[in-house]
C-alpha cells in the first residue's frame, strides 16, 4: 500500500496549518460564513442540516490497519462514536465541532490521510474496484494507476476550478465492480489482440438530475498513454464545459451538447501535443508507485478444519455463501464485511467495530482493508482456514450479517436525516425494507438483488443503477418515493426506467415487497436473477405488481 513520501507529508501539513488559521478567523468573526465556505470546502468540510460534516478521502478505497484505527479514534474523540462509509469510498463524520476540525486533520495526517479534494469543482477521490489486487478475474491491480492519478490531480493548478466536480473510476477486471460507466471518466483495463494491456476509456457518465452512461471515447488506449490522455480530456472539458448553469456544467452535458465525435477530436488534438511533452516522466513515477503495491506473501495451510466447521454450522455456511468472493491465490478468499444488518444505518460503523475490523485485518488479512462503493468493508486477502475465527469475532461485534448482494444489502445516502440538499429520508426507508425482508425470511430465496436509495435528485445513493432504484422527492411538503427498475452498474450497465406514480413513505416498503414477490412468481427458475427477469419480460408485468391493472394502464 502506498505510504506518504516527504513531499506528501509536507504538502498535507501545510494545508492543515493554513486551514487552522482560517478556522480561527471564522470563529473570531474575521471571516463570514460566505467567505469561509470555499475555504472549508477545499478541505472537505460541509455545513449540513444540523452540524458540520467532514468527508475524509480514502483513495481507491484502500486502508491500512493504523488508518482504520485512527478513524475509530476520531469517531470516539471528536464525533459521536461512529463514521459513515460512502459510495465514493470515503468516510464522513457528521458531528465534528468546527474548532476541532484542524486537530482532526492533524490526526489524519499522522497516518497519511487527509480530506483534500473531497469537495469542490476539482478531481475528487479516485475510486477503484474494491477487490483490486486480489480478485481472480483481474488483469492487473488498478490501484497504482489510481494513485498516479491522485498525485497528478491533487492541487493541479489547471483543474482546481473546473466547471463542476469531476469523478474518475478505474477497474482492472472485465467484471466491472467500480461502476465505471457512471463516472465522468471511466477506465476499464483490457487487452488488445496482441495481449498487451491497455484501457477502454469512457467519458461523460454521471447520475444526478440528468443520468447518462459513459460513452467509449477510446476503445483501446496503451497503458503508457493514460495520464496524458486523461489530462487531454480534463483540458478539453475545462475549456468547453459550461459555467453559466451549474445543472449543465458536468462533462456529460459537454459531451452531449458538442457531440462525442467533436469532443473526441478536441481531446485527440490535445493528446497529440501532451504526449510529446510528458516524455515518460509519469512512467518513472508509476514504476516507483507500483513497488508499494506488491502482493503480500501468501501462505499455504490445510482446509480440513474450515470445511468441517462449514459443514457443521449452517449460519457460518450461509455467511460463506454470500460474503466471500474468489481470490487469485489458492486457499484464499476475499471477505466482505456487511455494514447492513437489518435495522442498521447502511454504511455506518462504530468506533468499536472499526477497531475489530482493523484487528482482524492485522491478524488474518495481511494488514489491509478496503471500503467498497456499496458501503461495506472488505478484507481482500484471507486464508480460508482463518475464516471460522474471523466469523466468530465478527459475530461478537454484530458484523456477521450474511447478506452481501441480497435485498437488505441496500445502498442509501444520508438523506434528510443529515443532508442539507435532501428532499426526503433515505435511512429509515432502507431500514424498513431490510426489516420487512428479514421478517419474510426470503432473502436467500430471492438471490442477487441490488436496491439503491437516494434522498434527492443528486443521486448519491446511485438509485439510477439499482435493480430497484428509489428516489425520494418532496411533493407539496410530503415525502414521495419514485421507483425505477432495471438499473445496473456493472459491465452490462443500464439506467433504471421510471415505473409510474410514486408512493408515500408509509407505502414504499409494501411496493418493494410486491415487486419482489412478483418476481418470484414469474422467474423461469431459481437461477434467473431479478435483473435477468426484468430484462426478459420488460416493465409491464412489474407495473401490474406495483399498481394493479387499472393503475398500470393509467400510468
Amino acid at each position: 500500500m502506498y505510504r506518504y513520501n516527504d513531499f506528501d507529508e509536507a504538502f498535507v501539513r501545510e494545508r492543515v496549518r493554513q486551514f487552522r488559521a482560517q478556522v480561527e478567523r471564522r470563529i473570531d468573526g474575521s471571516l463570514t460564513e460566505d467567505e469561509f465556505r470555499p475555504l472549508r470546502l477545499m478541505n472537505g468540510l460541509y455545513l449540513q442540516l444540523h452540524a458540520y460534516m467532514l468527508r475524509v478521502a480514502i483513495p481507491y478505497g484502500t486502508l491500512r490497519v493504523d488508518q482504520m484505527r485512527r478513524l475509530a479514534d476520531i469517531a470516539e474523540r471528536w464525533d459521536r462514536g461512529y463514521g459513515h462509509f460512502t459510495t465514493r469510498q470515503n468516510i464522513q463524520f457528521n458531528w465534528p465541532r468546527l474548532k476541532d476540525v484542524p486537530d482532526i486533520l492533524d490526526a489524519l495526517a499522522d497516518v497519511g490521510m487527509h480530506a483534500i479534494q473531497t469537495s469542490g469543482n476539482c478531481v475528487r477521490n479516485v475510486t477503484a474496484d474494491h477487490f483490486a489486487g486480489a480478485a481472480a478475474d483481474e488483469i492487473a491491480d488498478p490501484r497504482p494507476v489510481a494513485e498516479l492519478l491522485r498525485q497528478w490531480s491533487t492541487d493541479h493548478p489547471e483543474f482546481q476550478f473546473l466547471p463542476r466536480k469531476f469523478k474518475i473510476a478505474i477497474t482492472g477486471s472485465p467484471n466491472d465492480r467500480a461502476v465505471t460507466r457512471a463516472h465522468d471518466i471511466g477506465l476499464r483495463m483490457i487487452r488488445n489482440a496482441a495481449g498487451e494491456p491497455g484501457y477502454e476509456v469512457l467519458v461523460g457518465g454521471g447520475l444526478g438530475r440528468t443520468p447518462m452512461l459513459g460513452q467509449v471515447i477510446r476503445d483501446f488506449l496503451p497503458a503508457e498513454d493514460l495520464l496524458p490522455y486523461v489530462e487531454a480530456i480534463l483540458g478539453a472539458y475545462n475549456l468547453k464545459g459550461r459555467r453559466d448553469n451549474k445543472y449543465k456544467a458536468r462533462i456529460k452535458i459537454t459531451v452531449f451538447e458538442n457531440g462525442l465525435d467533436a469532443f473526441r477530436a478536441e481531446v485527440e488534438k490535445r493528446f497529440a501535443r501532451l504526449r510529446s511533452e510528458w516524455k515518460g516522466a509519469d512512467r518513472a513515477l508509476l514504476a516507483e508507485i507500483e513497488r508499494h503495491f506488491a502482493p503480500p506473501a501468501f501462505r499455504e495451510a490445510p482446509l480440513d478444519e474450515y470445511e468441517a466447521f462449514r459443514a457443521a454450522n449452517p449460519a457460518f455456511r450461509a455467511w460463506t455463501d454470500t460474503n466471500l468472493h474468489p481470490h487469485r491465490a489458492p486457499g484464499y478468499a476475499i471477505v466482505t464485511i456487511s455494514l447492513k444488518k437489518p435495522g442498521a444505518t447502511p454504511g455506518d460503523a462504530t468506533a468499536h467495530q472499526m477497531r475489530v475490523m482493523a484487528d482482524l485485518a492485522e491478524a488474518y488479512g495481511h494488514g489491509e482493508l478496503r471500503v467498497s462503493h456499496e458501503q461495506n468493508i472488505v478484507l481482500p486477502h484471507v486464508h480460508r482456514s482463518d475464516l471460522p475465527a474471523i466469523w466468530q469475532r465478527l459475530r461478537e461485534a454484530d458484523l456477521a450479517t450474511a447478506n452481501v448482494g441480497l435485498v437488505s444489502d441496500i445502498i442509501a445516502c444520508p438523506g434528510m436525516d443529515y443532508c442539507a440538499l435532501a428532499t426526503a429520508r433515505s435511512i429509515p426507508v432502507a431500514q424498513a425494507i431490510a426489516r420487512r425482508f428479514e421478517e419474510l425470511d426470503i432473502e436467500h430465496e430471492v438471490g442477487p438483488l441490488k436496491i439503491k436509495i437516494s434522498g434527492c435528485i443528486n443521486a448519491c445513493g446511485h438509485h439510477h443503477v439499482g435493480h430497484i432504484g428509489i428516489l425520494g422527492l418532496d411533493r407539496a411538503g410530503v415525502e414521495n418515493y419514485q421507483i425505477t427498475l432495471g438499473g445496473d452498474g456493472t459491465e452490462t450497465a443500464s439506467l433504471g426506467e421510471k415505473m409510474g406514480p410514486g408512493f408515500p413513505a408509509e407505502e414504499i416498503v409494501g411496493a418493494v415487497e410486491r415487486l419482489v414477490l412478483g418476481y418470484l412468481a414469474i422467474r423461469r427458475d431459481a437461477e434467473e436473477t431479478f435483473l435477468q427477469t426484468v430484462r426478459r419480460v420488460g416493465l409491464e408485468p412489474f407495473k401490474g405488481f406495483l399498481y394493479g391493472t387499472e393503475a398500470r394502464d393509467a400510468a
